[in-house]
């Protein structure tokens, strides 16, 4: 796991052409350095070449050193003990050893490569204790520097080792960092949709749904041929209320867009919707032939405006469920006021579960409304029709419910 090189534009080298350049590099060296050498010591031709060739079979095996890390390291320890004592020369070739140990430690065999560097220095050590004393190769000061050295090349290999996984684990939490920023941005994004749509939804629905019905029954007593001033009577009498209903649904789906706006805007100055509107659901529903009544349950007390608009929008979604699909002529809307909740019951006399899957998108927007304050819903057919209820508590503020 070695950290790719970068070339000087910041672009990566690959790690085949890395290792193609050292091994050429350290190559050059041994070369230059054994050229050298020769001037000062003669050997056999047949010494020579078998010296050559072991250099080349050492430094080339540096080309495999990251693919086979303790392999290589074997093969250059087998190639410098033939190597230095058969040759005369005794040219630098020990460097490509102590390379292909340094990177047997950096790839993670820090055992294998702790165990090359005892056996090298028990066996030189061992060598140089049967040699009498005017014919040792190398001096107690040589040899200490060997241990050194080869010591040296492990623990900077396990240095890098240990630098490249931190580098690794913080490349990693970074990376896993940057994925959980994006999946929260994602999700924020998506519940502002579901948001958006859920208000588009409630406002829309809720003032169509009252200018269909409306338009239906005057159609339909237009339909009996009454006296022209009775009919221009309804007539004028249909009219108001959808341009009252359109006007409440402009000012709403304008309050819904605002939160679109350009940071330059100026935010939208119409009061937001709240329980203190009922009256005007009341109202429209009415004005749909519904006779809808209000009960107020405990001591009325100021909502969070979040809290305040998820209970109209509770109230809005099921009266017009009750204008279109329930078939209903009378509803009654409970506002009930504890410790710890607002408690929202609507209950109408209409046929309920008939139309179940019409209604289906609505209740499950309602739900969800009071889910994101910590509370419920339930939708139920009763005895005399269909009822929905919902509990919103106090404690938990519904900063998305806009």
């Amino acid at each position: 796991m070695a950290l790719p090189s970068r070339a000087p534009d910041g672009g990566r080298i690959s790690a085949r052409a890395a290792d193609i350049a050292i091994t050429l590099a350290v190559t050059a060296l041994v070369i230059v350095w054994t050229l050298v050498a020769m001037r000062y010591a003669s050997e056999s031709p047949s010494r020579t070449l078998i010296g050559w060739a072991l250099i080349a079979v050492g430094c080339g095996a540096l080309y495999f050193r990251r693919r086979h890390p303790v392999a290589v390291a074997v093969v250059t320890l087998a190639v410098s003990v033939v190597y230095y004592p058969l040759s005369t020369h005794d040219g630098p070739l020990m460097i490509t050893f102590a390379l292909a140990l340094y990177t047997a430690s950096a790839e993670g065999r820090f055992t294998a490569a702790v165990a090359l560097g005892v056996i090298t220095l028990l066996a030189v050590g061992f060598g140089e204790v049967r040699q009498t004393a005017g014919n040792r190769q190398i001096d107690d000061t040589s040899l200490f520097m060997l241990a050194g050295w080869l010591i040296s090349m492990v623990a900077i290999g396990r240095v890098q080792r240990t630098r490249i996984a931190y580098l690794h684990e913080v490349e990693q939490r970074a990376l896993a960092a940057e994925r959980e920023q994006q999946a929260r941005a994602r999700q924020s994004a998506t519940e502002e949709r579901l948001r958006i749509a859920r208000e588009l939804h409630d406002v829309i629905g809720h003032s169509i749904s009252l200018i269909n019905v409306q338009s239906a029954a005057t159609l339909h007593k237009l339909g009996k041929k009454p006296e022209p001033a009775a009919a221009l009577a309804t007539a004028e009498e249909a009219l108001k209320a959808v341009k009252a209903t359109s006007k409440d649904a402009l000012r709403e789906l304008r309050a819904t867009l605002g939160v679109l706006r350009q940071a330059d805007e100026a935010a939208p100055t119409a009061p937001a919707s709240g329980l203190d509107r009922l009256g005007e659901l009341v109202e429209r529903a009415r004005s749909a032939g519904i006779d809808v009544r209000t009960r107020t349950e405990g001591t009325p007390r100021p909502l969070p405006p979040p809290l305040d608009l998820a209970a109209y929008r509770i109230v809005q979604e099921s009266l017009t469920n009750v204008t279109r699909h329930a078939g209903a002529h009378s509803a009654l809307v409970t506002i009930a006021f504890t410790d710890e909740d607002v408690r929202v019951r609507i209950d109408d006399d209409g046929r309920g579960s008939a139309d179940e899957q019409a209604l289906g998108s609505g209740i499950r927007g309602m739900t969800e409304r009071a889910k994101a304050f910590g509370g419920e819903l339930t939708a139920q057919n009763t005895v005399d029709g269909f009822r929905v209820s919902a509990r919103l508590p106090f404690t938990t503020t519904g900063g998305t419910q806009g």
